[in-house]
Order: structure tokens, then sequence, then C-alpha cells
């Protein structure tokens, strides 16, 4: 198959040109690796359920919005049951200084899909403006770089004249920047952001092994309202647009018992349906555990996907935390 077939190829029909027997996971993953590698511009930064939960690594300008140093970590499984299926980890800081008007947070993410391997580093800084009593408007910018490795010699594709897997890539460094916003209250939040604008090409030893990023571009909100006493009601969603793929989309609805418990359903377009829960642990420790479940064609390869978050916030302070941080 050549690069230009690749290419013109939507990836689920790809994909689903595979039979599904016991090879099938190593043929999924193989059509990933061609789709990542092939110059096509496809939606390439990791996905999250618990997307509420860790927003700077995709807008800087949430970068010291909980008012204390805030530290959280993530590690999804997706795609379980598919050999080389993507894992992610990701571990985000941050914390507000200089009378609270700006912030700064550090965002370190690792994503494996198979034998390729990206980690990414990247500084966040962020101002805030009051623009009334009741709401703030942050704008954010993001630096830092990925690095980038993939052996794709160590693949098995059943074909040994395939020119995309006769070379690796090492050591290479992606340099990149971002900017965003967020305006926000105590009780609703709309944020836009792009946390990659540069497009970095790199071409491997080969014409096929050409790797070319696409800028994602996300749109975020989310609202608090009370049922009653005990109950609030927090819709969210996040949308977000790469050039060459779908629009894609995460509606998550999440209800928070006495404020300690957090229940919620998410759907992604196309792709799944999820159960998320977090428990508020103490007033500086909150842990989570979401699942989803395939509706695409893969639920024919993969048990779901699962996802574990964790944070800590230094709120010993207590006159600094003016008002319960919702987001």
């Amino acid at each position: 198959m050549n690069k230009q077939k690749i290419k013109n190829m939507p990836m689920v029909h790809f994909i689903m040109n595979f039979q599904i027997n016991k090879m099938r996971s190593r043929f999924l993953l193989v059509g990933f690796i061609l789709f990542s590698f092939a110059g096509v511009h496809a939606q390439q930064d990791p996905m999250y359920t618990h997307y509420l939960f860790n927003t700077l690594s995709i807008n800087p300008g949430y970068a010291g919005s909980r008012g204390v140093l805030s530290l959280s970590a993530l590690s999804r499984m997706q795609w379980v049951g598919i050999d080389g299926a993507p894992l992610t980890q990701t571990f985000v800081a941050h914390t507000p200084f200089i009378n609270y008007n700006m912030g700064l947070g550090f965002t370190v993410v690792n994503d494996r899909i198979g034998p390729i391997n990206q980690t990414l580093l990247f500084v966040d800084y962020s101002y805030t403006v009051r623009v009334n009593d009741n709401s703030k408007l942050s704008f954010g910018l993001k630096g830092g770089m990925d690095l980038l490795a993939a052996k794709l010699t160590s693949v098995e594709t059943g074909d040994a004249t395939d020119e995309a897997f006769k070379s690796d890539i090492s050591g290479k460094i992606l340099p990149n920047f971002g900017f965003g916003m967020f305006y926000h209250s105590d009780r609703w939040y709309i944020g836009l952001s792009t946390p990659k604008l540069l497009e970095n090409k790199i071409e491997g030893t080969t014409q096929v092994t050409e790797i070319s990023q696409s800028r994602h571009y996300f749109l975020i909100c989310g609202y608090v309202l009370d049922i009653n006493e005990h109950i609030k009601f927090k819709p969210t969603t996040m949308v977000k647009i790469t050039s060459g793929a779908p629009v894609s989309f995460d509606l998550t609805a999440n209800f928070l018992f006495r404020e300690k418990l957090l229940l919620g359903a998410a759907y992604r377009r196309g792709e799944s349906f999820g159960a998320l829960l977090e428990l508020k642990i103490t007033d500086q420790l909150r842990a989570g555990y979401a699942y989803d479940f395939m509706v695409s064609d893969l639920r024919k390869a993969s048990a779901g996907s699962h996802e574990i978050m964790i944070g800590y916030d230094f709120n010993y302070k207590r006159e600094k935390m003016l008002s319960p941080r919702y987001f």
C-alpha cells in the first residue's frame, strides 16, 4: 500500500479492511501506526475522559485558577485488549503567584502506542484580569517540546517489503508553543485554546515514515447548578477540532453529592460511552476513576478504556480558598 492510498482512506475503513480474527489486535495496531507515520493530518493528542480534571494540559489559561498549589496525575489505558494500544500518563502542577494575578504551571505527558513513544514537557503561564465581582478572564501561554521515538523495525507486519517499517525514529525534539483563554467564575467556565501551534514535520529514512503534527483547537465549558441542598448538577463539554479529521466532542453529565462524591456519565462522539466517579477524600486529596465502553467498530477487539486520576491541593490556609473549587 503506497503513501497516497493511505492518505486518501478514512481511518475506520482502513482498519475494518483487516479480518477480525486471532491476529486482529496486531493488524489494528499496524493500521494506527501507518496512519501516524504517513503524513496524515489526524487527531494526535491524547484523549481523556477526566478532561474536567486535566484542563491545564490543553489550556494554559487554567494555570493558577484553583487558588493554591495544585498537583494531579492521570493514567489512561485505552482500548484494553488490543496489543500495543495507547497508554498515557500525565502529571500537571500549577500555582498562583504575585497577588494571585498570575499563574505558573508545568505539564508532563508520556504517550505510547505500540513502538511509538512521545514525551511532552511544557511550562504554562497565565495572567488574570478581574472582569467583575464574580468572574475573571485569564490569558495563558504554553511553551515546551515533544520528545519522539519510534521503533518501527520491531513491528511484525507480515510484509517484509513494507517501507513504513524499515527505519526507526529516535531522539527527535519538536519545540512548540500554544495559547489559551479561560473565562470563569465560581459556578461556570468557558475556555478556548490551541496548545501546540507549530505543525512540525519529521521525515525518516524513507518517504513513508513522515510525521506531520496537526494543530488542535479546544473549546471547553461547564456549569454548576444546585438541585437541592446536597446535590449539584455539573454538565461539561469539550470540543476538539483538527485539520483533516471529524470534529470530536465530549458531553459529560456529573452529579455532586454533599461536596464529596461525584458520579457522571460521558459520551464521546462516535467512539464511546463512559462512566466516571471522583471522591473527595479530604479537603486536599481527591481521586477518580473512569471507564469507557466502545461504540465504534473497535468494540469487536477492545474491552474498553480505563482511566485513574489523583489530585492534591495545598489548601491548608483556608482564607485563600474563598469558595469551593468546582472546576
